[in-house]
């Protein structure tokens, strides 16, 4: 009997069915054997199965316009014996093999997962494509293949659960796109997307907002929290400018008003947004935007950034604006000392201090939270109940912020996560009210990057890390990063911390961990309120000068060869055993005379040196002896400088 692909056909349909890709209440919408996205259309043109050059479609074609760079596509075919050819593992691990284009123009014509992989490679030349080969005539007997084909990707790749579980079924939208989400690649992809996004809008605001540089982030942040607000964003669409401009304050008003937050909290943060909701460009039509400035920002903050922030939990979406915004200022970078911590030293710190449910964690420096958002996500990976994952919301996540627009700008990042509010605080870390609220949390953990570059002696980055260990509960973990001057010049306020607390490690990091800023830095670790002498025990240090990142001319320093999560695995292990190693790692007795620094004890690795190696050193030598300085420098020298 003749097998009849129509059958399985009606086995998708009833899956999607069965898993709410029909409802009336959402936006997914299903097209089969074509679709009306220019997009797809134009992609299609030319993806013939034949080969010949003409158009082509797999059977179903589903997109949703909350995630316009997700498409999810299914290739039927009736026996299950032509489910996929053996060439399947070449296509999966990019590797080329021979085949006339006749034998290939059949092979996709046959096989299902082959099939649906031609169309994916067409069409994710736009798009994240996850695609679905799908053979048998009834769902019991029914084989379903899952892939995924990452936007600009050179090749598929079997798209698994977040757990790393495999799919075999049909699940629902939400689930394929948040598996698809957490994809390395396509969460690289989404990030590079959202920095360019970034970009183009600090041009936009320069050109047509006429707002001011700390102006912007809280645009940004003012505008999320705002899109928070369901009635809102029904009707940011309809309303004249000037309206939309109040709208916009009133909006945000009522998303602070109706935080878990204490009423002094809330006009503290209320305040910055002031001079946005009045500013005299936002609320004007103009010849290129008809219906305003502001609800062009809206508009794009609406298509391209809120789809990210509802995902990924973990992300300062904030922060990295900020950072972005700030490499455009003008003059100095380092006004007020204020240096944003890097993404991936704040998931570092938050697993150095090894943080969990039952942590409570202290930043008296918090910026835009960059630090309370990457220990919130590590402490909710150990949560199993809502319970626990309300309590670390509730009680687990504490910071201080002196400056009004950045504290605005910190307190908008816990909003857009629900989290975290009741414990920000604005005002001076060294305020002895708000040291005194503080230390009532009964910290377990203190991470903190202070101001750099204080001339007040009694505002040194040293000050602000004794004072966060004092606030901490006895036998606390308190870690922060800090120039590598503060490891190595002798300063009376080293000899204050040892009398109280214990210095366990000190890391030297890449000499341009900050870029664009030239700050050179080490991370120290400390355990609250035991004595260092009393411990009588040796610091580990670590030379932790290559992070795998690379300077690049438009995104800054990235991870651009994706070797950062194994190089900070081994990072955490060698410290959390204090492993020994030539060249890497050393175990020393210090005291606060001394100096905190790998580079100091280190044992050099001769077993890597080559003649290249000597010969550089031999060359700069001479230099020196010939000009009495040193004219080339390595990443390393730069930490002694």
């Amino acid at each position: 009997m003749a097998k009849n692909e129509r059958k399985t056909e009606n086995v998708v349909r009833d899956e999607l069915r069965q898993c709410g890709y029909y409802g009336a209440d959402t936006d997914i919408q299903i097209e089969e054997q074509k679709s009306n996205i220019d997009d797809v259309k134009q992609l299609m043109k030319t993806a013939s199965k034949s080969g010949g050059g003409g158009g082509g479609a797999p059977e179903f074609i589903i997109s949703s316009p909350s995630s316009a760079d997700f498409l999810l596509i299914v290739e039927c075919k009736a026996d299950v014996k032509d489910h996929e050819s053996s060439s399947i593992d070449n296509i999966l691990t990019g590797t080329e093999f021979d085949e006339s284009d006749d034998l290939r123009a059949k092979r996709i014509q046959r096989f299902a997962v082959d099939g649906v992989l031609h169309y994916a490679k067409s069409l994710s030349k736009k798009f994240n494509v996850i695609a679905l080969g799908v053979s048998g005539e009834t769902k019991k007997s029914a084989l379903i293949s899952t892939y995924l084909w990452p936007k600009g990707g050179v090749k598929p790749k079997r798209l698994v659960a977040k757990d790393g579980a495999t799919l075999n079924g049909i699940i629902p939208w939400n689930d394929y796109i948040e598996n698809a989400t957490f994809d390395p690649s396509v969460q690289k992809l989404r990030f590079d997307e959202l920095m360019g996004f970034a970009a183009d809008l600090h041009e936009f605001m320069r050109d047509h907002a006429k707002l001011t540089e700390s102006e912007k982030p809280l645009l940004v942040s003012g505008t999320l929290i705002a899109l928070r607000n369901k009635g809102f964003v029904a009707s940011y669409n309809v309303v004249n400018p000037a309206q939309l401009q109040k709208d916009w304050m009133r909006v945000i008003q009522e998303e602070i008003q109706a935080a878990d937050i204490p009423q002094a909290k809330k006009d503290n943060m209320t305040q910055p947004y002031s001079s946005i909701g009045v500013h005299p460009e936002l609320g004007k039509a103009t010849k290129s935007y008809p219906k305003g400035p502001l609800h062009e920002l809206i508009d794009r903050l609406n298509s391209k950034v809120w789809p990210f922030i509802s995902i990924y939990h973990d992300f300062d979406v904030v922060g990295q604006f900020y950072g972005e915004f700030l490499k455009y200022t003008g003059g100095d970078k380092k006004a007020l000392g204020i240096v944003l911590t890097p993404r991936h030293v704040t998931e570092l710190f938050a697993l150095l201090a090894n943080v969990n449910k039952d942590s409570k964690v202290l930043d008296i420096c918090a910026g835009t939270g960059g630090f309370l958002i990457s220990a919130m996500h590590r402490m909710f990976k150990s949560a199993t109940t809502e319970d626990e994952r309300n309590r670390i919301k509730k009680l687990g996540l504490i910071g201080v912020e002196q400056q009004p627009n950045m504290f605005a700008l910190a307190a908008s990042n816990m909003i857009l996560r629900g989290d975290g509010k009741a414990n920000l605080y604005q005002g001076s870390c060294f305020d002895e009210g708000i040291t005194e609220a503080i230390k009532k949390h009964e910290c377990t953990v203190g991470m903190v990057n202070p101001p750099y570059s204080q001339a007040d002696s009694d505002l040194h980055e040293l000050r602000f890390v004794k004072h966060m260990l004092d606030c901490l509960e006895q036998s606390a973990t308190g870690i922060a990063i800090v120039p590598m001057s503060c490891a190595l010049a002798s300063n009376a306020i080293r000899a204050e911390i040892l009398r109280d607390h214990t210095l366990e490690a000190v890391m030297s990091m890449p000499a341009e961990l900050f870029y664009p800023v030239g700050t050179v830095t080490c991370i120290m670790v400390f355990t609250a309120h035991k004595p260092h002498e009393d411990e009588g025990r040796k610091t580990w240090f670590g030379y932790w000068k290559n992070d795998g990142f690379v300077k690049t001319k438009n995104k800054g320093r990235i991870d651009q060869n994706e070797v950062w999560s194994s190089i900070r695995d081994r990072w955490v292990e060698m410290y959390r055993n204090r492993e020994v190693h030539a060249g890497e790692s050393v175990m020393q007795k210090v005291t606060a005379a001394d100096e905190w620094c790998a580079e100091a004890y280190i044992e050099t690795d001769y077993s890597i040196l080559t003649q290249a190696d000597f010969e550089n050193v031999a060359k700069n030598y001479a230099i020196f002896r010939l000009l009495g300085l040193h004219e080339t420098e390595s990443e390393g020298d730069h930490a002694n400088s």
